[in-house]
């Protein structure tokens, strides 16, 4: 089975309704709809989506309050049995030809599921020469990135290959994302905790449900091209003292949306990074939390970053490292001329926005997740906020031992020679 080309959807993307997330009713609970822009005042972010896809939800947790759960009791179970896997493979790396073949034939022979692959992957040159893998390469139902939609038709999705694998898992699914279970097959491996030589007992078990998950949050970016110019006024960057009349907020034309065009609109699982680009001149943007002026950043740039983006650029910055169970957004600058600025942690509630400064030298460059790479020039705006669709992670034993080991195993944390002991008593 083979998706036809076509040009990509111009629907927006569907959210299943056969799976939810089953904890019980939070107070203050939060959906994407015209009312979320008064997310600021739910400090803790909006609730995450109930649905994993068509199939996959959470244990009920009658303890939960707000959305924020005991880890404990964030479990995977099935609505429905799963029936169609979308595999992901490391592309460019012959290594993982073998163990990909093993995976699909399990999947297909023994455990009758409809697989789902690249067709770049399908394509590859090594499996085409596989007479034996033939039969089951003719099964596999194939879709091609920005032009067939599989948003609502995948219940579990597993990887192959390091931490980019599942970064660009999560980029398909701008909605709801089904359950994701990463195998250990790349370079550096801190989002993929299990190991391949166990798959069909690690997969068999998910499979069959109550399995630990981690809620991995996501940002919700949008980029408004013009925005600030249309408005005919120059964002405020002085002090509070310099402006009294706004008391640090922006003029209300400049919050509103319509005023400029979304050219771009994302959900980022790491981290969205600006830049100065090629120019030799130190970037200079405005930070705004909530509308109200916060800082003007000087510097080689900026990140904003998720809890689990927190060990990627953020943490190579400077940063501190945070569990991704812990509600936030963290913003890291990247080698600031102001030797004070920190990174700092703030609610995941909160909307951030950055724009170049009016005084900036030159314009700016940013990046999600490391794609998509585009110029920001005066009168443009980046809005920030977390996402209400996670990635629902499936963790190899919980949420604790898991990150604590890829911290151990990946970062080499807190490696150092041990102090030998005193080789006398002393009285």
């Amino acid at each position: 089975m083979e998706n036809s080309e076509t040009s990509p959807p111009s629907r927006p993307l569907a959210v299943p309704d056969r799976a939810m997330l089953r904890p019980s009713a939070p107070l203050g609970q939060m959906s994407e709809s015209p009312r979320a822009s008064k997310r600021a005042h739910f400090l803790h972010g909006p609730y995450p989506a109930t649905h994993f896809g068509p199939k996959a939800c959470i244990l009920p947790n009658p303890t939960s309050v707000m959305h924020i759960q005991d880890p404990a009791s964030q479990r995977l179970t099935w609505n429905k049995p799963p029936v169609n896997v979308l595999v992901i493979r490391k592309i460019r790396d012959e290594s993982l030809a073998e163990p990909f073949k093993e995976l699909c034939r399990f999947l297909v022979e023994e455990k009758q599921m409809m697989v789902y692959v690249e067709r770049r992957v399908a394509d590859d040159a090594t499996l085409s020469k596989d007479e034996a893998f033939g039969s089951i390469r003719n099964q596999l139902c194939t879709f091609r990135e920005g032009y067939d939609d599989i948003s609502d038709c995948i219940d579990l999705i597993i990887c192959l290959g390091g931490d980019g694998t599942l970064l660009y898992a999560s980029s398909l699914f701008q909605g709801s994302v089904p359950p994701v279970m990463a195998f250990h097959l790349g370079s550096l491996g801190f989002l993929t905790p299990f190991k391949f030589e166990s798959y069909k007992t690690e997969v068999a078990k998910v499979f069959e449900g109550n399995a630990a998950i981690t809620l991995r949050s996501r940002l919700k970016v949008k980029v408004v091209k013009d925005m600030l110019q249309r408005t005919g006024e120059q964002p405020y960057s002085g002090g509070p003292q310099q402006q009294p009349e706004h008391n640090g907020l922006l003029p209300h034309g400049h919050t509103n949306t319509d005023a400029g065009k979304v050219t771009l609109q994302l959900q980022v699982l790491n981290e969205v990074v600006v830049d100065r680009g090629p120019s030799s001149y130190l970037s200079n943007v405005d930070l705004y939390l909530d509308g109200r002026l916060i800082t003007s950043v000087q510097g080689d740039g900026l990140i904003v970053s998720t809890p689990t983006g927190s060990t990627a650029y953020a943490a190579a910055a400077g940063a501190s490292m945070i569990h991704p169970n812990v509600p936030a957004i963290m913003v890291t600058p990247i080698c600031p001329h102001s030797l004070s600025f920190r990174p700092i942690v703030v609610p995941a509630g909160v909307e951030l926005m950055i724009t170049l400064s009016p005084d900036a030298r030159n314009t700016a460059w940013v990046s999600f997740d490391g794609r998509k790479r585009q110029e920001i020039q005066h009168g443009d705006c980046i809005k920030i906020t977390t996402s209400c669709y996670p990635v629902p992670s499936i963790c190899c034993h919980d949420l604790v031992y898991d990150w604590f080991e890829s911290l151990a195993q990946c970062l080499h944390w807190n490696v150092r020679k041990r102090i030998n002991l005193f080789n006398a008593i002393f009285m």
